[in-house]
């Protein structure tokens, strides 16, 4: 699900082009262009990590990596479009999972592997400020990630409207909203889960039509990222009498 971008001018190119970068490991110390990498690679929110020379001589199995390599996605996402022609094409209402700033590629996997066996026709993640799919998600999905399209975007607030706009009605999970029973989930249906640490962000939940909330009866108020969607993603096959 990936592949090394290794040498300062190879991964500088990457860098200014639109290529997604899932991360960059640079050279204890090093200096010159690699601290202009650094920078561009802080500007863009790209993950960074330091290593060792000689592990980085076995990470580029003996290509001149000059103290940086790259670890781009060679996975191909779907389009908002994609996702929704799925539904047509099947004939359903449509059934996406909005993903805003997961950060956690275990929960990723386990929600693509969820969203296949459910049988929603995709899943959202923002551009920036979230997890990618990776090989870790990759091999979480259990396969998922081949029959699941993911689609990456620039803008979730406007992913919404454009949802909205094409018939979906879109429910943040998140608290103080109908618990899940209560709601009604049928039709052509987007549910938003929030990132490990934050939630649903203010101008994400403002955007969506309603809240659902999953009942909360121990002393620990909230669920895994993963678990929750799960939750969700099962009230709304019920409630579609899906069999």
């Amino acid at each position: 699900m990936s592949e090394k971008i290794i040498g300062r001018n190879a991964v500088t190119e990457a860098l200014n082009s639109d290529r997604e970068i899932e991360k960059i490991i640079l050279a204890k110390g090093a200096e010159g262009s690699i601290k202009k990498i650094e920078g561009k690679a802080k500007a863009r929110k790209i993950p960074l990590y330091y290593s060792d020379k000689s592990r980085m001589d076995r990470d580029a199995e003996g290509g001149n990596h000059q103290g940086v390599i790259a670890i781009v996605s060679d996975y191909e996402y779907a389009t908002v479009e994609d996702i929704l022609d799925v539904a047509k094409r099947r004939g359903e209402d449509s059934f996406v999972i909005l993903l805003d700033g997961l950060e956690d590629p275990h929960n990723l996997g386990a929600i693509m592997r969820t969203a296949e066996c459910a049988g929603a026709h995709g899943v959202i993640i923002p551009k920036r400020r979230s997890v990618s799919v990776t090989e870790t998600v990759a091999k979480t999905s259990a396969g998922a990630v081949e029959y699941m399209p993911c689609a990456r975007v620039t803008n979730m607030a406007r992913t919404i409207e454009q949802l909205q706009e094409a018939g979906l009605w879109i429910a943040a999970c998140d608290m103080d909203g109908d618990t899940l029973t209560e709601a009604n989930l049928n039709g052509p249906i987007g549910i938003v889960i929030g990132s490990e640490g934050f939630g649903v962000s203010r101008l994400v939940r403002e955007k969506c039509d309603f809240i659902v909330s999953i009942p909360m009866k121990g002393r620990i108020t909230s669920l895994n990222a993963s678990n929750a969607a799960s939750i969700l993603m099962y009230e709304i096959v019920r409630q579609r009498g899906i069999r």
